[in-house]
């Protein structure tokens, strides 16, 4: 298992069978009455000099509270749950060489939930290719010490959050040589086995049948045929729908509009989009949540060759809109496009498209951000969810007046403004737009009610490792989007 087992006692802590104990504490003045359960820690800690501000962690030598080795970090003062998740996650992230950690935040045992999903996120681990065993190995199991019982439908959402978010780093850490159009469509069947989901998988041949001329614009540069996975999850008690649109480029050269060597280290990592969407599907029937949910995993590999789309041809979508390319490394766009007008068919109450789309992204929110377009309700209901469990997303707006930059000469639209990186993100945001479907039949009917995220910062994280999180993929959204189907469930 990628992440490590979670279990929860009322046990004090120094009695649960660990091999060392990790103690979230704020500073000292507020954390005095609770470690009175713990003698000699508080003198331990003001010999030390600890503050118990967000991110210091020490260990101690504590024997008249216990033998066992004891790390003591952080949460900040007046910690909230984000505070106690990033505390936790960290500790276990970097406590390495025990087999079984105990977790105790006495402080704050409303928050017990986010200190369950800091220890199931900062110990994941990746298993690799790398030869011998590592000294450094994270817990494979963690117990999480709190003192009454917990509710075992919220356990049981920890541990499903905890899966997905695995899911999707497993997937896009995957070498691209091992995971192409036909690979990943495999294993998004393999994740599902099981669950109450139906999978359909459109080969090349299919693809082409029906007009899916965005991903077959997309992949016919690659020797490895393109794929669109639909995955559907349909309970009987089910009162809203909502269609997830998954980016899944498998390598993204950037096709004949070639990527510099160094852009195109980590684009296996493009597919991000297409996982997030498979794990959140899998992860609602694991929960046996109320709502309908279905995936569309839009799935090719962007590569240069005799056959790729060159910039200057027009593909024409699934919905018959032409399209210039005047650059194929804005190629997620298109392959959203045909996902976009595939679950517009189907009439779902609300659609979001998830994606690595643009580098301008990072430029307007920089890392850690993910950013958010579409219709205003729907994104203040998104943004609500994801605040809810501390992942960082913020609106974009989609200008009115930038809609004539996506004119095309020759066709209904062009794909990219080549030469014009002003607000690169939100042209996409409004090229997508135009494939989202109406709510009815009629011309004049509202869009379908729509969120678009850009996780090409937020994604992966190449900065230093924080709170739960590691360098490398981030599965982000994935938390977001699961509390976003609770509350659209309700």
């Amino acid at each position: 298992m990628p992440y490590p087992e979670l279990t929860v006692s009322t046990s004090p802590a120094r009695d649960g069978g660990a091999d060392a104990i990790v103690l979230a504490l704020p500073p000292l003045d507020e954390a005095t009455t609770v470690l009175t359960q713990w003698p000699g820690v508080e003198d331990v800690l003001r010999g030390v000099g600890f503050t118990g501000s967000a991110g210091t962690s020490v260990r101690v030598f504590a024997p008249a509270s216990t033998d066992l080795p004891l790390f003591v970090v952080g949460t900040g003062a007046s910690p909230t749950a984000t505070a106690i998740r990033d505390a936790v996650g960290a500790a276990v992230r970097t406590t390495t060489g025990f087999a079984h950690l105990a977790v105790a935040v006495p402080h704050a045992e409303e928050h017990w939930r986010a200190a369950a999903e800091g220890a199931v996120l900062g110990g994941y681990r990746f298993e690799g290719y790398k030869t011998g065993e590592s000294t450094k190995n994270r817990a494979s199991t963690v117990t999480l010490h709190v003192a009454t019982d917990v509710d075992a439908q919220d356990l049981k959402a920890v541990h499903v959050a905890g899966s997905a978010v695995a899911l999707v780093k497993d997937l896009v850490n995957i070498p691209a040589e091992w995971l192409g159009p036909a690979d990943l469509a495999e294993r998004a069947i393999e994740a599902v086995a099981g669950l109450p989901v139906d999978v359909e998988v459109l080969v090349e041949t299919e693809l082409e049948a029906q007009g899916y001329g965005g991903i077959l614009g997309v992949g016919k540069g690659s020797d490895r045929p393109p794929r669109l996975v639909r995955l559907t999850y349909s309970p009987v008690d089910a009162s809203r729908h909502i269609a997830v649109v998954g980016k899944g480029i498998t390598f993204d050269t950037g096709g004949l509009s070639l990527k510099p060597p160094a852009s195109m280290i980590g684009m296996k990592f493009d597919m991000a989009g297409a996982a997030t969407a498979l794990a959140v599907v899998r992860a609602a029937a694991q929960r046996e949540l109320p709502v309908a949910v279905t995936a569309w995993l839009c799935i090719a590999d962007n590569m240069p060759s005799g056959r790729a789309t060159r910039p200057g041809d027009v593909l024409r979508m699934l919905d018959g809109t032409s399209v210039e390319v005047l650059n194929t490394d804005a190629e997620g766009r298109l392959v959203l496009a045909d996902g976009l007008v595939a679950a517009s068919r189907t009439r779902p109450d609300v659609i979001v498209d998830v994606a690595t789309l643009t580098g301008a992204v990072i430029v307007a929110l920089g890392n850690r951000h993910t950013g958010v377009m579409g219709d205003d309700a729907t994104v203040a209901r998104y943004l609500d969810a994801a605040a809810s469990v501390g992942e960082a997303a913020w609106q974009l707006p989609l200008p009115d007046h930038m809609e004539d930059e996506l004119d095309s000469p020759i066709a209904d639209l062009r794909n990219a403004k080549v030469g014009d990186p002003a607000g690169g993100t939100m042209f996409a945001g409004l090229f997508l737009r135009r494939f989202v479907g109406r709510t009815t039949e009629d011309a004049d009917a509202p869009r379908i009610p729509w969120v678009h995220l850009d996780i090409a910062g937020s994604g992966e994280n190449k900065a230093s490792p924080f709170g739960p999180t590691d360098k490398g993929p981030t599965a982000a959204a994935v938390r977001s989007l699961l509390a976003f189907l609770e509350a659209e469930s309700r």
